[in-house]
């Protein structure tokens, strides 16, 4: 690994609060040792705010590395050739090749803020060994309770980075601890499976040194930091990436039942920065608009291109592009019940789609106000069906979840896409054991949309290639045949297979001269 990922941060950032009452106190700590920093409660709260604040930077890319590699999202100018508009196309033709810049981006902030959190976890004593996680002596004073709680939040943070990781490049250095830059070089990437078995044990013992406190019970100060109920979801997402259905079961239920987490009653709501860190979020990445730096980008980044003022100051970039078919699965009627999700998720400006989603007034281009879910209670759900598998309760999940959006009761005739339906208990538009999966992908696709699940949700369940072949096949006529050169239909499906895997970047192979680091396939 690069030495870089081993220099204190030039930046911390103090004070998480929610909505528009979050207080940040901007204080550079440059050129401090963090051996003599992080000595008591405050400096390693302070530090760790520091990490929440890092989990920003690696969002300005992932949805590069994964809705635009799904059935979701597309570059919109096919003819472009511009460089950055060239790598996008890349991702979402898997074409992206191991120098791709926008893939070391990501890779590099990730691992950034992995080493942040690993000197916060340092000063508390926490140590990783072969699938256990032991809380040793800790250079910082405080109480045992207090302690702990700084540590389950590092760990999610941990935990959350290599699960992503793991999931979009496979088996990758497993960094916990500071090393010299020649230890370093003698580090190899890790089995999947390995990196399997940290994530676990860092999830683990987060639910375990977490309190049990409900959603109500928390202090409105803490609204935006870890929870017992985050370790647990994201914990049982896990399990279910590794076919453990039914431990996975368990913890869902339990954050169903006891965290005091539920949907809202209206899904607009869910995104309004006027109701951030309500019920629903159990996790999210937070945002603060002023002209702090903290600013969230995504309104100017999705906005319409050249749309000037008319969707958010400071015009456009047109990126995230909805794709036709993902627009193609929301049942909007002229008449009858339609899928609200629609309108909040998809916005039109001059006859095209937009990312409408995370979009809210700006003073300051690229300086938005929207946190961005990580876990909310629809996700919780529906990941609670699947561990499920077909069955009714299963059904009347995905039917709570479309009751949500809009749904009516299906009159038994007619045309099941006539309106917005609840599925039936019987009858042909039924679910059953044979479409209960794909409409649960469905469900998925809608519901989360643009929220980086998709891909994940696709790998998961093994049906990656049968999606993504009959996504290139319905939008190849209108949008991939005519790129310049255009790519044969049967290569961009080609492609899929040998290149499923993100490369491990070329920087980090070329660094080493004491490894041989394998790359990944295709590269």
């Amino acid at each position: 690994m690069k030495t870089s990922f081993h220099i204190i941060c030039i930046l911390l950032l103090t004070g998480l609060l929610p909505a528009c009452n979050k207080i940040i106190d901007l204080k550079p700590e440059s050129n401090v040792s963090v051996e003599n920093f992080y000595r008591t409660y405050d400096e390693v709260k302070t530090a760790l705010t520091g990490c929440y604040n890092g989990m920003q930077k690696p969002l300005e890319t992932e949805w590069m590395m994964t809705e635009l590699r799904s059935d979701i999202a597309k570059q919109g100018a096919t003819g472009s050739t511009a460089v950055a508009n060239i790598e996008l196309n890349d991702l979402n033709t898997y074409l992206q090749n191991s120098g791709h810049s926008k893939v070391y981006d990501y890779w590099y902030y990730t691992y950034k803020n992995i080493r942040s959190a690993n000197y916060v976890l340092r000063s508390l004593g926490v140590t990783y060994n072969n699938g256990q996680i032991t809380l040793g002596e800790s250079s910082a004073q405080m109480e045992e309770e207090r302690r702990k709680q700084l540590a389950g939040e590092a760990l999610f943070i941990r935990a959350y980075h290599y699960f992503n990781l793991v999931r979009l490049f496979g088996g990758v250095f497993l960094l916990t601890e500071s090393k010299t830059p020649a230890a370093l070089k003698l580090i190899n990437r890790s089995t999947p499976d390995d990196c399997y078995k940290l994530i676990t044990a860092d999830l683990e013992t987060a639910k375990n040194f977490l309190p049990r406190k409900t959603y109500s019970q928390q202090a409105q100060e803490d609204l935006g930091r870890a929870t017992v109920w985050a370790a647990e979801a994201l914990l049982a997402k896990v399990y279910l990436t590794t076919n453990r259905k039914a431990e996975a079961l368990t913890l869902l239920d339990d954050v169903i039942n006891f965290s005091g987490h539920d949907l809202l009653s209206s899904y607009a709501d869910v995104f309004s920065i006027n109701n951030e860190m309500s019920k629903e979020i159990i996790f999210a990445v937070r945002y603060k608009a002023g002209g702090l730096g903290l600013g969230n980008y995504m309104a100017n980044s999705f906005a319409a291109l050249n749309s000037g003022s008319a969707i958010v100051n400071g015009n456009g970039s047109g990126l995230n592009y909805p794709t036709a078919n993902m627009e193609s699965k929301y049942v909007v009627p002229a008449t009858g019940a339609a899928d609200k999700r629609r309108d909040v998720t998809i916005g039109k400006y001059s006859g095209n789609p937009y990312l409408k989603k995370y979009t809210s007034p700006v003073m300051i281009k690229n300086d938005a106000e929207n946190d961005f879910p990580v876990l909310r209670f629809a996700d919780i759900l529906l990941l609670k069906a699947e561990a499920m598998g077909y069955s009714q309760p299963a059904v009347d999940i995905i039917n709570r979840i479309r009751g949500r959006a809009g749904a009516v009761v299906y009159p038994g005739t007619g045309s099941f896409t006539a309106a917005f339906y609840l599925y039936p208990d019987s009858g042909p538009e039924a679910n059953t054991d044979g479409n209960f999966l794909g409409r649960l992908l469905d469900e998925r696709r809608i519901e989360l949309a643009f929220e980086n699940h998709r891909l994940f949700d696709i790998y998961r369940t093994g049906q990656f290639e049968n999606v993504m072949n009959a996504y290139y096949t319905f939008e190849y006529d209108t949008h991939y045949k005519k790129f310049k050169p255009a790519i044969p239909l049967d290569e961009l499906k080609n492609n899929l297979k040998i290149r499923t895997l993100l490369p491990i970047p070329q920087r980090e192979l070329d660094s080493n001269n004491q490894l041989a680091i394998p790359q990944n396939q295709g590269y």
